[in-house]
């Protein structure tokens, strides 16, 4: 009985502590609810990770989510183009540009600063991995304050179980996996699903919807 009792302490016990597992708070959006921004200026991505075609693979996908959300999107080869013609040839020498001096240039409301942290493959003997991970902050160009900021991560290895086959089953897998993503650019199709997980607007502690979404009065909605 003494045992029983200590087991059923111990369960309770557990069962209290994940309870008080809580999720993170909710993003503060006083300020970007103020500046209401319509339109966006993509900023040239910074890339951090080894890979150097990191940068615009994850500048070719941001317009997508960003104009579902609601936003005019300057379009973003033209922006390039731009700073290019002007001698800006790098994303650090294009994201150090006064706000300021960006308002004037391009005219939007805001600028989005984009970080490019992880992508690509790794190969980690039984397993094998293409992963994206970036970062953003929004700024109003307006008055220089930033309105936003989160950070997403997509992976092949989601999706894959490795479970079935014993070991030899999961080094074959991860072998096979390997030479498929050094043939085809998988890091571009994965920059794709952390684009959209970082830019949809309206989710949790993520973007606001823009004026041109028909869901726009839903940023007005008290935090539940």
């Amino acid at each position: 009985m003494t045992s029983t009792l200590k087991i059923l302490g111990l369960g309770l016990l557990l069962a209290l502590l994940g309870g008080c597992v809580t999720p993170p708070p909710p993003y503060d959006y006083t300020a970007f609810k103020q500046s209401k921004p319509a339109s966006i200026l993509v900023m040239p991505p910074v890339n951090t990770s080894p890979d150097i075609k990191a940068g615009y693979s994850m500048l070719s996908h941001v317009t997508l989510p960003l104009a579902e959300a609601g936003y005019y999107v300057l379009p973003v080869a033209v922006v390039d183009e731009t700073f290019k013609q002007n001698g800006v040839m790098s994303a650090d020498e294009a994201q150090a540009i006064p706000t300021a001096k960006l308002r004037e240039i391009f005219g939007a409301d805001s600028a989005l600063y984009l970080e490019v942290t992880e992508y690509g493959s790794s190969y980690k003997v039984i397993t094998s991995e293409v992963a994206v991970t970036a970062k953003a902050k929004l700024v109003d160009l307006r008055d220089g304050r930033l309105l936003w900021e989160g950070a997403a991560r997509a992976s092949s290895a989601e999706n894959q179980n490795n479970n079935g086959g014993g070991l030899i089953g999961m080094l074959i897998t991860a072998a096979v996996e390997q030479v498929m993503n050094s043939l085809t650019d998988r890091g571009h199709e994965i920059a794709g699903i952390t684009s959209a997980r970082l830019l949809t607007g309206g989710r949790a502690n993520g973007m606001l919807l823009g004026p041109r979404s028909p869901r726009y009065a839903e940023n007005d909605r008290p935090v539940q």
